[in-house]
């Protein structure tokens, strides 16, 4: 950069300044401004032309009078007419004025874009770098629309200099930033990658910068940029501070490039090269093994850009997970953090370890430093370390601990900071559920968490323990028993009334032997609480008072006095009123038998995932990170909440990410229904199964059916459905399937749940159960980046004659998707026909202002309707002489591209849908199917025959069906699962 000569200080300039810090009051120093406004007028105005001098002092003292806050409406012509002067300082200055006091919409762009046109083809450094960093500073759409073509060439350029390079390549960052689609990286990609190799450091780290943002949009065009990255980063660690003398800061050589390095190997996998990860892996020891060497200076500056490295290296390790060794040394590396005296070491320490536990090769390692995170829980000043601490003791938490932790986190929940007591008191719910020894522990446990904090003990918590005392006989008695003690206590939480009530409603009979529990006790003592509750729990109370009657009869009449009374049947709340009157004539008019049946005990609730966990992660927010994700689970835990067993045809392993809610919504676990407002539901996202129904109800596969008929026109709910929708594009309106459609269909043959597809933007969940010639199918998409979607249109479509075999009926989604947000779509389906060819899923959106789109084919292939069928041998072999017809036959011999295990094959053959017939064939290793496919029009019956071949690792498949397309298309979608 020029150095200013003593010629350029402007005097007048100076003065100005001095007279305004000079001025005692505000209107003093508005009266000097306003004199000085109307003396640049006058100059600007006056018939003397202005030489550059005088033009730049005057543009000075506007933008200093901007500063100050006051508004400036004219000037900016002459600082335009700066930026065509051949004097640096003139130049510096109109760019300045033009950078801070010109917005996007001013009608002077088009100069100034000349301008700036004019100093990029000048081919001086100084000017180009001055004309650049106007346009990242301006970084308007306007001037992306200028010059996002000239910048890439100006950065690739081989004559352009090195200060040139790093102010282009940053230029092209801030343009990017704004408008991702004005930035055509097409042709400029390999060349940019190749800026990793530059000599100068300077262009390295600013094109480091660039190609870590833009290849999280585009990985695959930049992959070429991991051997580079390494190769640098490996030349840097290996490197004495003496090497890169101007570009070592405090003894440490370029910290800065050695961690935007490590950020952009963050962005892919681990390296496939075998030198390139071993060179890498060297790399991130070295760096380690520099970790504990002692530091060559007391200064903080050293110790900070040496610990940013190692942090970095940290989280690359972690981002990989699949070096044990290296884990466990970064483990251990942490472990010595978290007694460090600087307060956010032991912050990024705890945090880091967190992402740690999550990880099978490191978990073991973090349990070792269990003692000193229970420390910092109990001693920490800061409370953002403290809740890190509780971070770390839940992801770290497992059944040989389980006890421990939780005896910590709730001694620690009585003065916990309330900012972050609900959280607390979610994960102590979740590990007490999870890792429970035995049931009493668990009811105690959750007892403790109202009794300690029931203002933030949530419905879903309390909802949870009902459930799950419910389900198990084994622990009713007890938890009647510590119930009854609990509301003993003179001040009794709100909440522990609602699980008191509920559970001696349910099961107080079980206590009812012991004196000091007796019917008229229990009675007494729950309703002592009751005109000190809220109208809901007042409401569930009637409720509990009305099975009293059933269980305990002697106490009747105390309680149709209760009910008789005026508080109630005059109540108010016509909720409470309506409850006392039905109570009070069911239980006056009823017979025993009647009322023994109306008010039997509650049937178990379906088994199903917990909800406590969801809530947990709406609380954590969209970048929850791993250690709330459920995907680490300890082999020998058995969840007592009645986790969803995995069958064959269940399994997946969803991404970490991937947040598949379940297919029905559970109702509050009540004695009888509440009414009294929306906020009483519980809603279990993660449902896996229906609602408890009554043992004269329905059964699953009947409701199930009956579900998915639409509503008939007179029918309320039909008031209630989303409006047509508008017309479907045909396939003509959208584009090709992208390539890997078929591989990802594929996947979801033998499969219902799972990730349908997933990139830098999005994710496309899918959970889906068919019953006959019925299904219905629930997409999620989720926004994995921090830009909201805009125009995010999803649509299935039709190819060919699809139309007349497949019917979707669809229901329409948000126009808009926050960023770290995931949207849900109902799909009801109908197969009307046998069919070949999946239905397409088209899915629009846009992102920072650029169109997205891309089309799916959606997993509904025709195997899906299959209906299993159990039948003898010689059934078998009877039906198989029948279909015995060339057309109805289809064969294919074929290679294994997959290990033979017996146990895999059986559970594709009954995720495909068919059922496994045991001794029919001959051969005891062949596998044999039968089933039939339910479609609207007609049903297709199909039998299969699998030979395996182990030592020629070769299979044959035979499948017969009634009609020959379906024959062909079964065996080709089967054949394709070996």
């Amino acid at each position: 950069m020029p150095a200013v000569s003593k010629g350029d200080g402007m005097r007048g300039l100076a003065v100005f300044i001095s007279d305004i810090r000079n001025c005692k009051s505000k209107e003093a120093e508005i009266k000097r401004i306003n004199k000085e406004l109307a003396n640049i007028r006058s100059k600007f105005k006056g018939d003397k032309a202005l030489d550059g001098y005088s033009k730049k002092k005057y543009v000075c003292k506007l933008l200093f009078i901007f500063l100050l806050g006051h508004d400036i409406d004219f000037g900016h012509m002459e600082a335009v007419n700066l930026l065509s002067s051949n004097k640096y300082t003139e130049k510096q200055i109109g760019y300045l004025f033009i950078s801070v006091l010109v917005n996007s919409n001013s009608e002077l762009i088009r100069l100034i874009n000349n301008a700036i046109k004019n100093d990029l083809a000048s081919r001086n450094p100084t000017f180009m770098c001055l004309a650049l960093h106007c346009i990242a500073n301006v970084g308007s759409r306007e001037m992306g629309e200028a010059f996002a073509a000239d910048i890439p060439r100006i950065l690739v350029a081989g004559d352009s200099m090195d200060s040139v390079k790093q102010s282009a390549a940053l230029c092209l960052l801030r343009l990017y930033k704004a408008s991702p689609d004005l930035v055509p990286m097409g042709e400029w990609t390999a060349r940019v990658v190749h800026l990793l190799n530059d000599q100068h450091m300077g262009v390295v780290t600013a094109a480091v910068s660039l190609i870590t943002c833009l290849c999280k949009k585009n990985p695959d065009d930049f992959k070429t940029c991991i051997s580079l990255a390494v190769s640098r980063l490996s030349r840097i660690v290996s490197s004495a501070s003496t090497d890169l003398q101007d570009y070592t800061y405090y003894f440490v050589p370029a910290p800065w490039l050695s961690v935007k390095l490590l950020r952009l190997l963050q962005c892919y996998p681990p390296p496939e090269d075998a030198a390139v990860k071993g060179r890498l892996v060297e790399c991130l020891e070295t760096v380690l093994n520099k970790a504990q060497e002692p530091p060559k200076s007391k200064k903080v500056q050293h110790s900070n850009a040496k610990n940013a490295i190692l942090f970095e290296t940290i989280s690359l390790i972690i981002h990989y997970d699949s070096e044990p060794n290296l884990l466990v040394r970064a483990c251990n590396q942490l472990g010595q953090f978290l007694q460090h005296r600087e307060t956010n070491l032991r912050y990024l320490a705890l945090e880091s370890m967190c992402t740690l536990a999550s990880s099978e090769f490191s978990h073991e390692a973090v349990k070792t430093h269990i003692d000193t995170v229970i420390n910092a829980l109990k001693t920490e000043r800061d409370v953002s370390v403290r809740q890190r601490a509780a971070d770390l003791l839940y992801a770290m938490c497992d059944r040989s601990n389980a006890k421990q932790i939780v005896s910590e986190m709730l001694r620690y929940l009585e003065t916990a900071d309330y900012a972050i007591r609900e959280e607390i008191v979610l994960k102590v719910a979740i590990l007490a559920e999870k890792y429970a020894v035995d049931y009493s522990w668990y009811v105690d446990t959750i007892l403790n968490l109202i009794r300690i904090a029931g203002d933030y003990v949530s419905e879903e918590v309390w909802y949870r323990v009902l459930q799950i005392v419910t389900n198990r006989d084994d622990v009713q008695g007890y938890a009647a028993k510590t119930v009854f003690e609990a509301l003993q206590a003179p001040a009794c939480h709100e909440n522990m009334v609602k699980v008191g009530g509920y559970i001696l409603g349910e099961f107080g009979n079980l206590i009812a032997g012991d004196p000091r529990s007796s019917p008229p006790v229990q009675f007494s003592l729950l309703h002592s609480k009751f005109h000190l509750c809220s109208v809901a729990t007042r409401a569930l109370l009637l409720s509990t008072y009305i099975k009293f009657i059933n269980l305990f009869p002697e106490t009747k009449a105390t309680i149709q006095g209760v009910l008789r009374a005026g508080s109630q049947l005059r109540n108010a709340d016509v909720e409470l009123q309506q409850r006392a009157v039905e109570y009070l004539t069911l239980s006056s008019v009823a017979s025993t038998d009647v009322l023994a049946t109306v008010l039997e005990e509650m049937p178990p609730f379906p088994e199903r995932e917990s909800s406590i966990l969801a809530k947990l992660k709406r609380k954590k927010g969209p970048g929850a990170g791993s250690a709330l994700d459920d995907g680490r689970r300890d082999p020998s835990s058995n969840d007592i909440n009645g986790g969803v067993e995995p069958t064959p045809s269940t399994v997946s392993t969803p991404s970490p990410s991937a947040d598949l809610l379940g297919l029905r919504a559970a109702p509050p676990p009540a004695a009888a229904p509440v009414t009294s407002g929306a906020g009483n539901l519980l809603v279990d996202v993660f449902s896996d199964g229906p609602a408890a129904q009554p043992s004269l109800g329905p059964t699953p596969e009947e409701a199930f059916l009956s579900e998915l008929e639409p509503p008939a026109p007179e029918s309320p709910m039909a008031l209630l459905a989303d409006p047509a929708p508008a017309a479907d594009p045909g396939p003509e309106d959208i584009g090709p399937p992208i390539p890997e459609a078929d591989e990802l269909l594929n996947k979801f043959v033998c499969k219902n749940n799972g990730v349908l597809f997933e990139n830098q933007l999005l994710q496309i969940g899918v959970k889906s159960e068919f019953r006959q010639n019925l299904g219905r199918m629930y997409l999620f998409y989720g926004n994995k980046t921090s830009v909201q979607f805009q125009n995010f249109s999803p649509t299935v479509v039709h190819p060919g004659d699809l139309q007349t075999q497949l019917a979707v009926q669809t229901k329409r989604v948000a126009a808009q998707v926050d960023g770290g947000a995931q949207v849900q779509q109902v799909l009801n389906i109908e197969c009307l026909r046998d069919f070949l060819t999946p239905p397409l899923l088209s899915v629009r959106f846009r992102y920072g202002g650029a169109p997205q789109s891309l089309t799916l084919k959606l997993p509904v292939t025709i195997n899906k309707f299959f209906q299993p069928t159990e039948m003898a041998a010689q059934d078998f072999f009877q039906r198989w002489k029948q279909l015995s017809l060339p057309q109805q036959e289809a064969q294919k011999i074929f290679k294994a591209n997959h290990p033979m295990d017996a146990e895999v094959t059986k559970a594709k053959l009954l995720g495909f849908g068919s059922a496994l017939l045991d001794n029919v064939d001959p051969n005891p290793e062949n596998f044999v199917g039968a089933g039939i496919i339910q479609t609207k029009a007609l049903q297709v019956g199909c039998l299969l025959r699998l030979e395996p071949n182990a030592q020629a690792q070769m299979y044959r498949l035979t499948l017969r069906t009634s009609k020959e397309p379906v024959s062909r298309h079964l065996c080709e979608l089967l054949a394709q699962q070996f």
